[in-house]
């Protein structure tokens, strides 16, 4: 698992550069897909990276990827499968703000078992695995720096600090909160939100909307890697490889929290 993490590290980077290319060239061509989401050429150029490098790691491991899904190229998902966004946050990228992320974890059963998100515009890696823990890094000019461990906020009595959607703030997540005494409320796109409960630097992250498998996927990865937990509204932990769902498409999550120490959900 630690070689395969390292891999997918490098994979990671290797789609970043793809992404920042695009990112520093300027305004780029944005279409809408089918579910109204945005998508660039960013989106598709990294997604072309990180595909050929998986097929070479691990050939024998299908792969879910955000874009190919969109054109209907789905694999058949035995016990284990990988999940990737290649460029999560797009709405952050166009807006130009750096808070955008590539996404990969691998699903084994139906959890998270190792997980990558690296900003490319903000120059960090996270990552994680079951058993190993999670670090981040710095990445500069496609070099990744030290290494260091991080792990979630012990419990204690004081407000808890919350992370939230700089695009979804529902009025849901707002009555959500009210059962808690929150401190600081951090406003941040993307999976990093998953990064900063793991890192310690907040405590919970509700998503009270809808979101994709590929969105949570490797963000859940380290979270859980560093103590913490991504839950459904109903308490149960978060599950992948959802399909052939009753009230929503394949993939698709319901409500959930993520949350550091436990017994915050």
């Amino acid at each position: 698992m630690s070689a395969l993490l390292d891999q997918i590290v490098r994979i990671a980077v290797d789609a970043g550069k793809e992404i920042m290319a695009v990112y520093e060239a300027g305004a780029c061509t944005t279409e809408t897909k089918g579910d109204g989401s945005p998508v660039t050429e960013a989106d598709a150029r990294a997604e072309a990276v990180i595909l050929a490098a998986l097929a070479q790691v691990a050939p024998d491991v299908p792969v879910v990827a955000e874009e190919e899904a969109a054109a209907g190229r789905i694999p058949e998902c035995g016990g284990s499968f990988f999940l990737v966004d290649p460029l999560d946050g797009t709405k952050e990228f166009i807006n130009r703000n750096g808070e955008f992320t590539v996404n990969i974890a691998l699903i084994s059963g139906d959890a998270p078992v190792a997980g990558v998100v690296y900003a490319p515009a903000l120059g960090t890696i996270w990552a994680g695995a079951a058993g190993a823990g999670a670090r981040m890094a710095p990445v500069a000019d496609g070099v990744i720096g030290a290494w260091s461990d991080i792990t979630v906020r012990p419990a204690n009595d004081g407000p808890i600090d919350v992370v939230a959607s700089k695009s979804h703030m529902t009025d849901e997540t707002k009555e959500f909160l009210e059962r808690y005494k929150v401190g600081q409320l951090i406003s941040v796109g993307s999976s990093l939100k998953f990064c900063q409960v793991a890192q310690g630097l907040a405590d919970l992250y509700p998503r009270l909307g809808r979101t994709m498998e590929w969105d949570t996927a490797a963000g859940d990865a380290v979270l859980r890697a560093a103590g913490g937990m991504v839950k459904s509204i109903d308490g149960t932990p978060m599950r992948y490889g959802k399909r052939q769902q009753a009230d929503d498409v394949d993939f698709a999550n319901g409500w959930f929290v993520a949350s550091g120490a436990a017994g915050l959900f």
